[in-house]
């Protein structure tokens, strides 16, 4: 996608000054954690390293929870990175069941990189849920980003890695 070795790096500047005074649901853990794990988890578990996947990683919650928009990232990190932060993105406009539906749409008729960045998203998510409420809505979540990948023949692995994930934490309920 991209050839700029520092594009992650600086993406993650960014986000952090972004999600600054942002914290995760615990109330304790900063948000920026968020993004960064889900980028490690598509180098390090899903094994891509891709610079401008692992920047649209990093920057994937910003347009969304920032107030950031399409140009800012546009200017700062081109239209591929651009593109994939956008469709990661949910149209809080609409109502709860309306947004997914458009959402899951969206995904599936973006491109190929946003629905990776949805595996390692649903993927962080899951592993950070405590209680049986969360796990439970981030079970649905990931079960509906394993069936939205079910044609990506490039993210065979990452989603059999994600199903396992799904698997354990099913029989240890």
């Amino acid at each position: 996608m991209n050839s700029n070795p520092h594009l992650w790096q600086e993406a993650a500047s960014f986000a952090a000054r972004a999600h600054r005074y942002q914290l995760r649901k615990d109330g304790v853990t900063p948000y920026v954690a968020h993004p960064a794990r889900v980028a490690l988890t598509i180098a390090c578990v899903f094994g891509f390293n891709d610079e401008a996947i692992l920047a649209a990683a990093l920057l994937h919650d910003t347009i969304e929870d920032c107030g950031t928009d399409y140009d800012e990232i546009l200017q700062a990190f081109g239209r591929q990175v651009a593109d994939v932060v956008a469709v990661m993105t949910k149209d809080m406009r609409l109502e709860e069941d309306e947004r997914e539906k458009a959402y899951d749409e969206q995904l599936a008729n973006g491109p190929w990189q946003g629905r990776l960045l949805k595996l390692a998203d649903v993927y962080d998510n899951l592993l950070s849920t405590w209680d049986a409420k969360s796990r439970k809505k981030q079970l649905e979540k990931a079960k509906r980003a394993i069936k939205l990948t079910a044609n990506d023949r490039q993210l065979t692995g990452a989603r059999r890695i994600l199903q396992g994930l799904v698997k354990k934490m099913t029989k240890g309920r």
